[in-house]
Parts: structure tokens; C-alpha cells; sequence
């Protein structure tokens, strides 16, 4: 059939460029070049310098042999180094693998190897460890050094230090190797907490569609002043290095997430925004008081990477943070769903209030579909806010797939989604809420118990100060809720004055049978490690 729009209306290089969050440096530089882009410690770093800094990095990584689709792996703290690899390394057409500083040799190792890593760059704070790795490894890198001053010149392990390589490069490199939106921008590992991290792809689209998103559901402007308390590793640190680049505002650089450090650092540079998972809201909340005073007030805070407590989000409030939640895993670029705030709701009281704000929300406005979908007849779950269906994406702020793994990338996109093993529901207004991963369900006499659930009554306990429930083997039920506990300073509870504290603020059944008083495990983004507890468990049942 004849159409006349396909007619002399081809892409060209005048009509068509690819999308890359790379390039709001440019723009920002160009129009706000002695703008501060960068603070760390005694460094303040402008647009201009920013730019320069990432030119230098890109062609002397290039001129060291780094080309397309090569691996530029790094190990780093929250510094400006860090930050200049977000934008350096994909300018060359390579793929940045930012590594966990929490992970051991073993797992870093892997990462190198499976990456087939060509360059590591490592701040020399971790030079142990990554001599390990690389002695583990079959893979040879470039291994550049970023000195750490504390710890001098002994620490490090490579070949050129970060500054020295900076100085081989030209600030006035304007060379741009993304020739397609498609190509593969960043590589991040998930945390294999069952055998080993598969890796996570992500494109230039991808990331740049929801840089854009995170703008979108949450304002930032060129005043706005963005504190590091979320790992630059966790997925990109959420895609907000290049959001807050596209806006033009200010990273607050922070090696250690130290509850002293960050409200110092909040007070210094009057902080107006900051991310991060609900154990470092509940640091803040529980610090001690002297350290809430002078504060400023309204700073814009978003949670994501597990289900926050009504009662976090509440104390939270109360201190003067403005919280939004957000949702999403590693696969879909870190948050896409948020908990979009409705005016009709700001007069309600506080605990309604922080109720609505604990569920995860409704999708971006980049991300195309999200839906709690039953996996079994892959049809969307009833808006009862009762039954319980397995959280799905597809969109084009989803992972290209998982590095050197066709069979895990087929399975995750059974079905044309992304299947994220979250289980939720969904209210009759369309948000969805989250009940359990799919491994951390308790069925107990033929009933689920969700361990989110439970977890969120023991929170509003005035003793609790973190809490996280698993399934225990139960003769009689199969299975029964067992929480580990973690108490305020200061404060006192019994198992018996917890479980009956339960009862009473929820159906009997649900309630846990076993409260075990320990520090709970967590990954280096506050994510309770669940299968150390489930181990932890195993050895209660033996006894």
C-alpha cells in the first residue's frame, strides 16, 4: 500500500541522533560552566572542570587501547572520580562495571572474569582486596590507581594513578563513540545471594529514559544540592549521576554512609536531596538528637531497595524529610515505579498519611507497563489490595538482558515481561504494594503470611529498631513467622512482649513465634540478607 510518509522522510544525521544521558554534560557545561557541579571535602568542581576532567579520562583511556564494547570495571566510594567514569567510560564506546566494595575477592574475581574486564580502576581504600581479586582471576587489566590521600602512595597496586592518567589525556576531546541508543552502556551484577551475580546489562536508551523519569516524578532544579548516601555502584546510583547533570545541579560526594557524616554534610551544604534504602532513614531517625539540631527543613528524600516501614516514613516526617518512595530492581535501571502523591490526600492524618506513602506507586511515566500480574494465567491480579500476583515490567527502561546468559534472560522475559519475583497487590486506585519476594512468602497452615507484613507491626514497636521475618519449620503448620530483632539504645523488650504487641495489631495467625534478639545481616544497600537469616534459622530447628 502506497504511503506518502515513507516517502524522502528517512532518519538522517540532522533528524536523528542516539538517546544518551551522556549528553546533558555538554549542555550543562555549556550553559552553567562555573556552576559548582562537584563537592567533595575541600574540592569544589565546576561544569567547566567536570567536563574537562571527563574529556581527559576518555581519550587517555583511549589512547591506553580501551574501544568499544570493551570493560572498564571500578572499585570505588562515592568520590568524583567515580562520578567522571559515569560519563568517561561510555564516551569511549566501553561499558562500565561499577563493583560492590562490600563483595570478598572471590565474588569480585568472578565479576572480572565473566565482565572479561580490560580496565579496573580501583580506589586505593580497597587495594587488598582487589589484589586478591586479580590474583584469583584469569583476566590481566590496566589496573589504575585512585589515591586516596589518607592512605598515601604504599596502597597502591597499579600501573598509572587516576590524576597521572588525567593529565595524558585532552580536555578538549570531543570524540563521541555511541554510534547506537542500543549499545550497551553500563554493567551491573546483582547481588547472588543464590550461586553466582548474573550481570545486568543496560543501554544508552534505557538509561537515558529514566534519568529522565527520575526528574520526572521528582523534581530537581539547578539549585538543587544532591547528598551521596546511595552507592554510585547500585545500579548507576539509580541513573541520578546523569539526572542531576541534565539539571545542573551539585553532588555532594561521601566516601562513608556514617549517620555524623551525612546530617554534617546535609548542614554544611544546605543538602536538598538525597536517596536512599530505608536503613539509612532509620540511622537518621535514631541518631542522637543533638545531631537533628539545625537541620534543614523539607529536605526531599526517595526510598527504594526494600519496603519501608510506615513508622520510618512517619518519624521521618516529623523530623522535617520529605519522603517519596520509590520501587524497582537492578534489571529495570533501580527505581521506575514511584509512589506519586496525590493533593487530595495532604490533609490526612499522619498515619494514613505514611500508610499511602509506604506503598510502591504506579509506574514512570518512562517505563510503559507495570502490572502485579497472577504468573501462572499471566492475567493482571484484581484492585482488591488483597490478592497477591508476581510485580511485571516491559518498557523501555528494562535491562537489555543478562550478560553471557541466554537461558536467565529468556526466563526473566517469559511471556513478554520482565518477571521481577516480587508478589504484591493492587488497591482499587491502581498503586500496587508489595506483600514478599516470591522465596520469602510464609505459608502456615495453608495461609500466607506476608513477612513485609509483619515486619512493618514490629517496627511501630517503641522499642524495635530494625526487624526482619523468615519462614521456620513448624510441625504442626509447616511453617511459622520467626523475627530477628534489633533493639533501640537503651531500650528493652522481651520475645513474649513482642509477640503479644503483634497480636494485637494483627490476626493471630501471622503473628510471629519466634523473636531472635542479633544485628541483622544486610548487603552494602541495606537490604537484609534473608538467606543468612534463613541459614541462622536452619540451626534454631537443629537445636
Amino acid at each position: 500500500m502506497h504511503n506518502i510518509y515513507q516517502q524522502g522522510l528517512d532518519k538522517v544525521a540532522a533528524n536523528s541522533q542516539p538517546l544518551s544521558p551522556l549528553n546533558f554534560l555538554n549542555r550543562t557545561a555549556d550553559v552553567y560552566p562555573d556552576k559548582v557541579a562537584i563537592i567533595h571535602q575541600d574540592q569544589n568542581i565546576s561544569y567547566q572542570t567536570f567536563r574537562e576532567n571527563v574529556r581527559r579520562l576518555a581519550s587517555a583511556l583511549i589512547k591506553q587501547g580501551v574501544k568499544t564494547g570493551d570493560t572498564v570495571s571500578i572499585i570505588a566510594p562515592n568520590i568524583p572520580a567515580f562520578i567522571d567514569a559515569h560519563f568517561a567510560v561510555p564516551l569511549t564506546g566501553a561499558v562500565l562495571n561499577s563493583i560492590n566494595i562490600r563483595l570478598d575477592a572471590q565474588a569480585i574475581a568472578f565479576i572480572l572474569d565473566h565482565s572479561e574486564c580490560d580496565v579496573l580502576l580501583v580506589d586505593t581504600a580497597f587495594s587488598q582486596v582487589a589484589r586478591q581479586a586479580l590474583a584469583l582471576c584469569t583476566r590481566s587489566p590496566l589496573v589504575i590507581d585512585i589515591d586516596d590521600e589518607k592512605l598515601g602512595q604504599e596502597a597502591c597496586i597499579g600501573q598509572v594513578e587516576y590524576q597521572q592518567l588525567l593529565t595524558q589525556g585532552d580536555a578538549n576531546f570531543d570524540g563521541n563513540l555511541i554510534h547506537d541508543e542500543w549499545q550497551a552502556l553500563a554493567l551491573n551484577y546483582t547481588s547472588g545471594t543464590t550461586g553466582n551475580p548474573k550481570g545486568v546489562v543496560y543501554s544508552h536508551r534505557g538509561a537515558y529514559l529514566n534519568a529522565m523519569g527520575n526528574n520526572m516524578i521528582w523534581p530537581l532544579s539547578n539549585e538543587a544540592v544532591y547528598l551521596w548516601t546511595l552507592p554510585l555502584f547500585h545500579c548507576n546510583g539509580w541513573c541520578f549521576p546523569w539526572t542531576i547533570v541534565a539539571m545542573a545541579g551539585t553532588q555532594v560526594c561521601l566516601r562513608q554512609v556514617e549517620v555524623n557524616a551525612m546530617l554534617t554534610a546535609m548542614k554544611t551544604h544546605n543538602v536538598s536531596h538525597f536517596c536512599g534504602a530505608p536503613i539509612v532513614l532509620n540511622m537518621i531517625l535514631n541518631a542522637d538528637e543533638n545531631l537533628h539540631q539545625g537541620l534543614p527543613r523539607g529536605i526531599k528524600v526517595m526510598t527504594a531497595g526494600a519496603p519501608p516501614p510506615a513508622a520510618v516514613i512517619k518519624g521521618m516526617e516529623t523530623l522535617g524529610f520529605d519522603i517519596t518512595q520509590g520501587y524497582g530492581l537492578t534489571e529495570v535501571y533501580g527505581p521506575c515505579v514511584v509512589s506519586e502523591w496525590k493533593s487530595d490526600w495532604d490533609n490526612l492524618d499522619d498515619d494514613t498519611r505514611a500508610a499511602l506513602k509506604a506503598r510502591q506507586g504506579v509506574r514512570y511515566p518512562t517505563q510503559e507497563e507495570v502490572d502485579v500480574l497472577d504468573p501462572d494465567t499471566m492475567q493482571p491480579v484484581p484492585a482488591d489490595a488483597e490478592t497477591i500476583g508476581e510485580i511485571m515490567f516491559r518498557g523501555n527502561t528494562t535491562m537489555k538482558g543478562y550478560l553471557k546468559n541466554e537461558t536467565a534472560t529468556e526466563q526473566a522475559f517469559k511471556h513478554g515481561w520482565f518477571h521481577s519475583g516480587d508478589l504484591a497487590v493492587k488497591h482499587p486506585d491502581g498503586f500496587i504494594e508489595i506483600r514478599d519476594r516470591s522465596k520469602d512468602i510464609i505459608i502456615s497452615g495453608g495461609e500466607n503470611i506476608s513477612s513485609v507484613e509483619v515486619e512493618s507491626v514490629l517496627y511501630r514497636h517503641p522499642a524495635v529498631m530494625e526487624a526482619a521475618v523468615v519462614a521456620r519449620p513448624d510441625e504442626k503448620w509447616g511453617e511459622s513467622p520467626c523475627a530477628f530483632v534489633g533493639l533501640k539504645a537503651g531500650k528493652q523488650a522481651t520475645e513474649q512482649e513482642l509477640i503479644a504487641f503483634c497480636r494485637e495489631h494483627m490476626a493471630n495467625f501471622k503473628a510471629p513465634k519466634t523473636i531472635v534478639f542479633s544485628e541483622l545481616p544486610k548487603t552494602s544497600t541495606g537490604k537484609v540478607q534473608k538467606f543468612v537469616l534463613r541459614e541462622k534459622v536452619k540451626q534454631l530447628s537443629t537445636e
